[in-house]
């Protein structure tokens, strides 16, 4: 039997928006929760979707989400926290967002009697990667898992590019403004994944029970130095700079400096451990039927063009 309605958190942000407008497109009811509606209203315009103002890390709020729910997608995921205590595995907001959340949506999918999930993890979550974020991604992803009497699928996308993404934007806009670009890890290694085909693979594990309880790395076809993703920004934007790479010292030093930029973190010395470990694919599968990955070059230049 079809899922016909889907609860997505998470559903507002970048990737989500673009999953909930494909699940709309299959003629689904899907159903956001946000903690502002004013984030969220971008996707009034779809026709099957339903906003609702709720606030999804509350037991009884979730457990009245999911009923009369068919299966749910949990896509909450954030890039910064501060450190934890002392002998913690992880800080606060990443405890709150990729292991707290999880566990309750865990609980509440049992009590509430929805068996179906789909989980967003993260590439490289290990519980011995050298960062917070992909050790507290790990965490959330076996919680998911191991659940019992649940069917989750797990999905693992690398880093995510498309019109709204604050990766390769954000280089495009810094060598719009700055005479020479100067940053750390930029022999890190991507294998940058396409915003419409991450939303895709939601929407195909979703009805295919052979993807239950199994992990899917969601990689782009190409693998790309950090270096040579800077420069693709600056040159697709028009906006080419010399790039500086820093000792391992100094790039520490800049990432603690930009955690204090007003807005938030432009980049975080947690931002920096995660790039110890190349972001690519296994290469070993398992593999998502029916899904391909859209080439960087073939997406790219026509939203960066716009700087």
């Amino acid at each position: 039997m079809r899922h016909e309605t889907i609860l997505v958190i998470g559903g507002s942000g970048f990737i989500g928006s673009h999953l909930v407008a494909q699940l709309v497109a299959t003629g689904r009811r899907v159903i956001v929760p946000t903690r502002r509606f004013s984030r969220a209203r971008h996707l009034l315009v779809l026709p099957t979707v339903e906003l609702t103002e709720a606030d999804v890390f509350d037991d009884a709020v979730l457990e009245s989400l999911l009923r009369n729910v068919d299966a749910v997608i949990n896509l909450v995921g954030v890039l910064h926290s501060r450190p934890g205590k002392a002998g913690s595995h992880w800080g606060p907001q990443f405890e709150r967002a990729h292991v707290e959340l999880p566990r309750k949506l865990a609980r509440a999918c049992q009590a509430a009697g929805v068996r179906r999930c789909l989980h967003m993890s993260a590439l490289g979550a290990d519980m011995n990667a050298p960062s917070m974020y992909l050790r507290s991604k790990a965490a959330g992803e076996k919680i998911m898992l191991e659940a019992s009497g649940l069917e989750v699928t797990a999905l693992r996308p690398s880093v995510v590019f498309g019109a709204e993404d604050a990766f390769l934007n954000l280089f495009a806009k810094l060598q719009r403004f700055m005479p020479v670009l100067a940053l750390g890890g930029l022999d890190a290694k991507f294998q940058p994944v396409y915003v419409q085909d991450v939303a895709r693979a939601f929407v195909l594990a979703l009805e295919d029970r052979s993807t239950i309880g199994k992990v899917f790395e969601l990689v782009g076809p190409h693998v790309y130095t950090l270096r040579e993703l800077v420069r693709l920004a600056g040159v697709y934007s028009g906006h080419p700079r010399p790039l500086m790479g820093l000792p391992a010292p100094l790039a520490r030093l800049q990432a603690l400096m930009l955690e204090f930029m007003p807005g938030g973190p432009l980049m975080s010395r947690d931002n920096l451990d995660s790039m110890k470990t190349d972001n690519i694919g296994n290469g070993r599968g398992p593999w998502l039927v029916g899904w391909q990955a859209t080439p960087l070059e073939a997406v790219a230049p026509d939203y960066l063009g716009r700087h």
